[in-house]
């Protein structure tokens, strides 16, 4: 199997925490789709012999700024050009995008899987992030998505905002599991260099949360949602069963995937390469005849080192035996030492051949897996 990821570099505005690749300026937005269209074209072998595509995941950007003509001709020409066998289609979305006339034409198309951008059902907390939607948006967007007839829907939640308790994240929760999702994607607020947080706080008008507020607020999202019936497959994602993203998991799992539109990462099995980051290089390119794409050198150190990190983060952990026969590395004796350690500091745990992290080593996943890596 295999999956196409289409990143559409396009947003109405800028949220405060997002370095991801965007912009606001979405004059050449019609030629975008053409030249994303024409990648798909140039770039359809890219997954020889990999099996067919099973996954295809819009993603940004916001999708959701697509109009419903733009979509179907991507949506098309992945159809014409490759051999499919969707068991899933995502798309990510912002509240305020989308109406039942829209949701409609996105299932008609065979998108059944909507990854809505909520964020906090504060109002206050939302004009801080800069979003361009309000809470009722985001409860009005859930209730048409149901009723459109939408399979799964999945909700993005962002935690650690500063505040003086706890009291917003365990309401944003709750409002959260009214709705009933079938999905939970969460992820703490970070601070990157190039954002408006970033500038805020060089400039000592904004300060993080601490470590130890971040990590309380992940631990009552990991009670809370435990206590409700999700399973956390992934440290930021939670699922009832059968609703785990199948793109996503495939990711973790390195099953091959390619990756179109600026910025666009990309992986055959053997090698990873992405697309460069600046949407008017992209187009002129691919105008021009030649790819966007570059390939990235991973050496058999970072091949093992990259599947220790992704794999570490799921519920179904490294796999030792796996790292023997694919990647010649014998992670029991190697780090004989360090997987001892961390048994005893409850952070870590094995079953046969697999490694996986408690709800404690979760906290420090990161700091784990660069203790284990080669």
């Amino acid at each position: 199997m295999s999956g196409i990821y289409i990143h559409i570099p396009f947003c109405l505005q800028a949220c405060t925490y997002c370095d991801f690749h965007f912009s606001t300026n979405r004059s050449n937005q019609s030629e975008m789709v053409d030249m994303i269209c024409l990648e798909l074209t140039q770039r359809k072998n890219y997954l020889n012999n990999k099996g067919p595509i099973e996954t295809i995941y819009f993603g940004g950007g916001t999708p959701s700024i697509l109009s419903i003509p733009q979509l179907k001709k991507i949506w098309d020409t992945i159809l014409d050009n490759f051999d499919c066998k969707i068991q899933e289609a995502t798309l990510e979305a912002n509240p305020d995008d989308l109406d039942e006339h829209s949701l409609t034409e996105m299932l008609a198309l065979g998108i059944d899987r909507l990854s809505i951008g909520i964020q906090s059902f504060h109002d206050s907390v939302l004009q801080f992030y800069n979003r361009s939607h309000n809470a009722k948006e985001s409860l009005e967007i859930i209730k048409k998505a149901r009723r459109a007839g939408f399979k799964t829907l999945s909700m993005d939640l962002i935690y650690g905002f500063p505040s003086k308790d706890h009291g917003l994240w365990e309401k944003d929760l709750a409002t959260t599991l009214e709705q009933e999702p079938d999905h939970i994607s969460s992820y703490c607020l970070t601070v990157e260099p190039k954002t408006a947080l970033g500038v805020w706080e060089k400039k000592g008008e904004f300060k993080e949360a601490s470590e130890d507020f971040q990590a309380e607020q992940f631990e009552i999202l990991q009670k809370t949602l435990n206590q409700a019936g999700y399973i956390q497959y992934e440290i930021s994602n939670f699922a009832k069963e059968n609703a785990f993203s199948l793109h996503n998991s495939n990711y973790w799992k390195g099953t091959p995937y390619l990756g179109l539109g600026p910025g666009a990462h990309s992986y055959d099995g053997e090698h990873r390469g992405h697309n460069l980051s600046h949407n008017g290089k992209y187009i002129k390119l691919l105008k021009n005849g030649e790819s966007p794409f570059q390939e990235d050198f991973l050496s058999p150190e970072d091949r093992i080192n990259e599947y220790i990190l992704t794999s570490l983060r799921t519920m179904w952990g490294i796999n030792a035996l796996w790292l023997k026969n694919h990647l010649n590395y014998e992670l029991f004796i190697k780090k004989a030492k360090e997987i001892k350690t961390f048994q005893e500091q409850g952070v870590l745990q094995i079953k046969g051949e697999c490694i996986t992290l408690t709800d404690k080593g979760k906290l420090l996943a990161d700091y784990i897996a660069s203790k284990l890596f080669i």
